[in-house]
């Protein structure tokens, strides 16, 4: 019975079922917890990743809002130079250089601002669109349906698919 009681001693003992599954459970709980953290993790930096890119692209796309408001004005004034000339003088020998310099100007700012994605809203015609127009004053009209552009105070502009500045129209109503 020694060697028994030996025997018995030397042999590890062999834990219950319930035992040795709480352990490993708590353990496979653990990894899993881990692995869903590390999963998470991976989506926020994904997503960090993507936000960064699109901020770089907007960026790049939109670096010259503000300059581009401010040369708005310049257009705007040559064009209220433009319409102020009388016909008479934009016939006369001393004008025209002056006119064509004016007409040239004009041109090559809507050049630029073709190529840097710049547009003219259009409005004239148009049914009231409160996210490109704003409406400046009701205009009685039997021609026009109600809610129609009637007419244009200032031109409005988009830069690529957003609002640079809106146009400032006036509304037909019914009279």
């Amino acid at each position: 019975m020694n060697e028994d009681e030996t025997k018995i001693e030397e042999t590890p003992e062999i834990p219950e079922a319930d035992d040795q599954s709480d352990p490993l459970a708590t353990l496979e709980g653990e990894l899993a917890e881990v692995r869903q953290q590390v999963l998470y993790a991976q989506a926020e930096t994904q997503n960090v990743r993507r936000r960064l890119e699109q901020e770089k692209v907007n960026a790049a796309n939109y670096a010259a809002t503000a300059f581009a408001r401010d040369v708005l004005s310049v257009k705007d004034n040559l064009e209220r130079a433009l319409a102020a000339i009388p016909a008479d003088l934009r016939e006369d020998e001393r004008m025209k250089g002056l006119v064509a310099g004016i007409e040239a100007t004009g041109r090559e700012i809507d050049s630029v601002f073709q190529r840097h994605g710049i547009a003219r809203i259009a409005a004239m015609g148009e049914k009231l669109d409160p996210h490109l127009h704003q409406a400046m004053i009701e205009l009685p009209s039997d021609e026009a349906e109600p809610g129609t552009i009637v007419q244009e105070m200032q031109a409005g502009y988009t830069i690529r698919d957003r609002l640079l500045r809106p146009a400032l129209v006036g509304v037909a109503k019914k009279p």
